[in-house]
């Protein structure tokens, strides 16, 4: 559950959590919404260390590692440096490139903001999340720089990325003329790549995102034929709105354009924040750090972010540098002087 004392300034943060024990406390109360609980015999009364960031319960002597198995395990930085990065990138209205954290934070080298900022985006994904709800909207399109050689679908240098976003029409009152009005309402998004633009990979992505039954529309590419209530191999049980863009024209982009808007607003957020410079590598991470700014776009306050990613934290395991670039760790060989 989200606090409601949360400071809405970085004054106002720095006063509520400038201090490791602060961030402790906080810390605590997110791994034990509910209290603490021993993992060994079931006690409810478990007494902080001073000088370690463990919990030892009072009955058996269990001790209970604070940081073990949250993106913060084995840190070596304070949680105080922690939280405060964690607040700005998550607070910035369009976030934070590695460069800029890095500035900010006054870290030595480049390779620390960049670690630092792929394990904070680790936690703006929960491991079970809900799907979305239909109606829903659900396309492709192609990121990345182009390089000579075949355009259009399958051209050489970019990504297939898949996306669905929730959205249905709903009634509001025209604030000007005070008349009822119809106005298509988005929800929220999902963002993943894909391996190619088949009927394995688009239908896959849909049925694992989009709750069903509901109305699934698309465009009319041959890889979505799939998804009617009746005839698909896989049973989902979606009623299929397709629509050819080449014969309804205006009409039929005004039907998918609540995709396309998600599709052009994550464009000029990579361009913008991070200059498209993502890998195919590590470009999921950053699509999950879109739609997590996307799903919380409305969050009244600023540190509904910070407490939602920190509420995650807790639950989500911890990657190494060397884990994150997918390589070995080097081996440190000791030479005797």
């Amino acid at each position: 559950m989200i606090p409601i004392d949360l400071p809405a300034d970085l004054p106002s943060f720095l006063g509520r959590f400038g201090s490791d024990s602060q961030c402790r406390e906080y810390l605590f109360k997110a791994r034990w919404p509910q209290g603490f609980i021993c993992a060994g015999c079931g006690h409810a009364l478990a007494y902080a260390h001073k000088q370690r960031l463990i919990d030892e319960c009072t009955s058996c002597g269990k001790q209970h590692s604070l940081l073990a198995g949250t993106i913060f395990e084995q840190t070596k930085t304070g949680l105080a440096r922690w939280f405060l990065a964690i607040f700005l990138v998550t607070s910035s209205k369009r976030g934070l490139s590695a460069a800029e954290l890095k500035r900010q934070m006054g870290f030595g080298s480049d390779q620390t903001a960049w670690s630092w900022l792929h394990k904070i985006r680790r936690a703006m994904v929960r491991p079970e999340r809900e799907p979305l709800a239909a109606p829903a909207q659900a396309d492709e399109t192609y990121l990345g720089a182009s390089k000579s050689g075949k355009r259009g679908r399958g051209a050489a240098g970019k990504v297939l990325v898949a996306g669905a976003v929730e959205c249905r029409n709903v009634t509001v009152t025209d604030k000007r003329t005070g008349e009822p009005k119809i106005v298509r309402q988005l929800g929220r998004i999902r963002l993943a790549v894909v391996a190619a633009a088949s009927a394995e990979s688009l239908q896959g992505f849909v049925n694992a995102t989009i709750a069903r039954p509901g109305t699934i529309t698309t465009d009319g590419a041959k890889a979505y034929r799939g998804l009617g209530q009746n005839g698909d191999q896989s049973g989902t049980g979606f009623e299929h709105d397709a629509v050819n863009l080449s014969r309804t024209g205006a009409e039929g982009l005004e039907r998918m354009s609540a995709i396309h808007l998600v599709f052009g607003h994550l464009r000029r957020w990579l361009l913008g924040t991070h200059h498209a410079g993502q890998s195919r590598k590590h470009l999921p991470s950053y699509l999950d750090e879109f739609a997590f700014r996307f799903n919380r776009r409305r969050a009244k306050s600023i540190s509904h972010r910070f407490a939602r990613l920190i509420e995650i934290a807790v639950e989500t395991a911890p990657k190494t540098y060397w884990q994150i670039v997918g390589r070995n760790a080097p081996n440190l060989k000791l030479v005797e002087r």
